[in-house]
């Protein structure tokens, strides 16, 4: 179904700077006319044609490949012209600028994509994929985020809804014909085992879009300890480069260091922090509170000891302070000096050298546990924490109908509540002010 969207929207779909190709995109029941302005004939429908793109006065502004996507065959479901040029930023602007000179609008940051759902192209679940698909940190990421925009994840939660439907169905059913007690018994026994299948298909997609959520998000590690204990000689052995200085000198970290890590498709936020001890510093004093501060806001905490003298009265101080929720790993670094192997023991932690790079595979796997990291193969979608959000209220509802067995009116507007909820991750139950946030995070172009 078509937008009524009166007007046409222009923008240029490639990343800012110099490149091979730019490509400018125009959607909207205008975009012929703007095909007939730039090229002077409209292009074959979905064949490339190589054209002059000319200005007002007929001067060429470039030259290059224009398709033509008529209403609704496109991304958009609206008629869609691109054209490909080249990939200059002047040349680019004085194309986009022809396109507003023929009655087109500047688009917003993710119109073209918001388009395409409110006319049904994709649902909102894909929109967003299509989001996570451009900003994927990693390989993995990325083809759990093709997996999403192909509509994997939006089918898991479809089949959700329509086993809702069923049992809301029977429920209503009951609610109708109470005289009938044979039929009572028989829709109640029915419903209950239906609400058992669907809440075990949802624990399966829930924890399905956990791991889309890790994928999508990463994790936070605060490395922390004791002055020259090794935190930056880590960090660079997870990184694979030097990305931090590393001296002998006690105190040389005073600010927050940051590194992406990518550990079996998996993106780990890697923060390295001034060392926690007492000083008269006035710089490492702030160092020291800005350890603390991405302490806070991290997900995993590796405290790092030396292994000659492990867990002290100075570490047992810094692990007092950890925050609750957060998880943590005592990392015994150094082992080189004392010739032993390294090992991962429960509770006392893993046993590295980040000198040499010994116990590194040890490591990346105890933060693969700790960040609760499955890999389920190809079957990983990805997901937003919105969307194990929704799941989760789901599974409130659910649980909530179980426990209502006889109060049939109770249970119905559990199952429609939860109903309600699934709606949300598709787009069929999303209130304006959701999607203008959704869709204002997208770049400008897609």
């Amino acid at each position: 179904m078509i937008s009524a969207s009166p007007d046409t929207v222009a923008a240029i779909a490639t990343a800012p700077g110099r490149g091979g190709v730019g490509v400018i995109r125009v959607s909207g029941p205008g975009a012929e006319n703007v095909a007939l302005g730039l090229l002077g004939r409209l292009p074959k429908p979905r064949y490339a044609m190589l054209a002059e793109f000319k200005d007002a006065q007929g001067a060429a502004i470039d030259q290059g490949l224009a398709l033509y996507f008529p209403a609704p065959h496109s991304y958009t479901g609206e008629s869609v012209l691109e054209l490909h040029g080249h990939g200059g930023p002047a040349v680019l602007q004085a194309l986009l600028a022809r396109c507003l000179e023929l009655d087109a609008r500047p688009a917003e940051p993710g119109e073209f994509t918001r388009r395409a759902y409110l006319n049904g192209k994709l649902d909102l679940a894909q929109a967003e994929a299509v989001a996570d698909l451009i900003d994927a940190a990693s390989v993995e990421a990325a083809r759990s985020a093709a997996r999403s925009l192909m509509g994997e994840f939006s089918r898991r939660v479809q089949a959700l809804q329509a086993s809702l439907t069923e049992l809301r169905m029977r429920v209503e059913a009951t609610i109708d014909f109470p005289e009938e007690e044979d039929v009572v018994a028989v829709e109640a026994a029915r419903v209950k085992a239906g609400l058992e299948q669907t809440l075990a298909e949802l624990e399966r997609v829930l924890a399905g879009a956990e791991q889309g959520a890790l994928l999508r998000e990463g994790v936070h590690v605060a490395l922390i300890g004791q002055p020259n204990v090794g935190k930056s000689s880590l960090l660079n052995a997870l990184a694979g480069e030097e990305v931090a200085i590393v001296t002998e000198i006690a105190g040389t970290t005073r600010d927050a260091i940051r590194q992406a890590v990518d550990i079996e498709g998996v993106p780990f936020w890697l923060v390295d922090t001034a060392g926690l001890r007492e000083t008269d510093d006035p710089v490492e004093k702030l160092g020291i509170a800005r350890t603390w501060a991405a302490v806070e806001k991290a997900g995993i905490a590796l405290l790092l000891v030396d292994a000659a003298h492990g867990i002290g009265p100075a570490e047992q101080a810094i692990i007092a302070r950890l925050p609750a929720a957060i998880a943590r790993l005592t990392v015994h670094n150094k082992i080189d000096l004392r010739q032993e192997a390294p090992r991962m023991l429960e509770d006392d932690g893993v046993w590295v050298s980040a000198k040499t790079g010994a116990g590194m595979d040890l490591l990346r796997q105890a933060l693969l546990r700790l960040a609760g990291w499955q890999p389920a193969g190809e079957g990983t979608f990805l997901a937003r924490r919105r969307h194990v959000r929704a799941l989760e209220d789901t599974r409130a509802h659910l649980h909530s109908a179980a426990q209502l067995a006889g109060q049939l009116e109770l249970q119905a507007e559990e199952l429609r509540l939860a109903q309600e909820d699934l709606g949300a991750i598709t787009g069929e139950h999303t209130p304006d002010d959701l999607l203008g946030e959704i869709f204002s995070r997208f770049c400008v172009g897609k």
